[in-house]
């Protein structure tokens, strides 16, 4: 049985992001079962990361978005979708945080391919031939775009991607705060769509 905390943490978390009181998934019965503190220092977490005062709100929840479409987690897709247009996010650059992750999702499983097999000639110098035109001119402006690029690959784990967008985003001016600050959202959001 859930404690009146747990329910309250609960609650709270799903009035903050207008989620639907009825949604569960077996990790937060679980978790809401036992008392568990985990939730109170989740919420924590992701109130304290989608306050950074190194992004603004809209770019903050855009990223949880683009976290959210990768884990493929509806619910948040569609509240972090409603807060970013609260913040005013485009219907294009919505879009485009679709679509950058959908790139991102090829690039990472194919240059985490070749990174794997470095030192094989034919991997290393045949061109990809993979068309990306979605990263040029991005309506939500190349640095967002280059940061949730970043942010993705490393929810992806692609060392060469992590690499190259981190060097992206500090050519657009960004500095490491920022960028940590975004690679830290992400984490805690890929934690939220797990539990919720």
């Amino acid at each position: 049985m859930a404690s009146v905390t747990d329910n309250e943490t609960i609650a709270s978390l799903f009035a903050d992001f207008g989620i639907d009181t009825a949604h569960t998934s077996p990790s937060l019965e679980s978790m809401a079962a036992v008392n568990s503190r985990y939730l109170r220092d989740l919420k924590l977490n992701v109130g304290a990361m989608l306050g950074s005062r190194n992004m603004t709100k809209k770019e903050s929840f855009m990223i949880a978005l683009s976290v959210a479409v990768n884990e493929k987690h509806e619910a948040l897709i569609k509240a972090f979708t409603a807060l970013s247009q609260k913040e005013g996010a485009t219907d294009d650059e919505i879009s485009e945080v679709h679509a950058c992750v959908s790139i991102m999702n090829v690039n990472n499983v194919f240059y985490r391919f070749r990174h794997f097999m470095a030192g094989v000639e034919y991997y290393e110098k045949t061109p990809a031939g993979l068309r990306m035109s979605v990263m040029m001119n991005p309506a939500m402006g190349k640095g967002l775009f280059e940061l949730i690029s970043l942010v993705i690959s490393a929810v992806n784990g692609c060392e060469r991607c992590v690499t190259s967008h981190e060097h992206s985003v500090k050519e657009t001016g960004a500095d490491e705060p920022r960028i940590y600050d975004a690679i830290r959202l992400g984490a805690v959001i890929r934690g939220l769509c797990v539990a919720l």
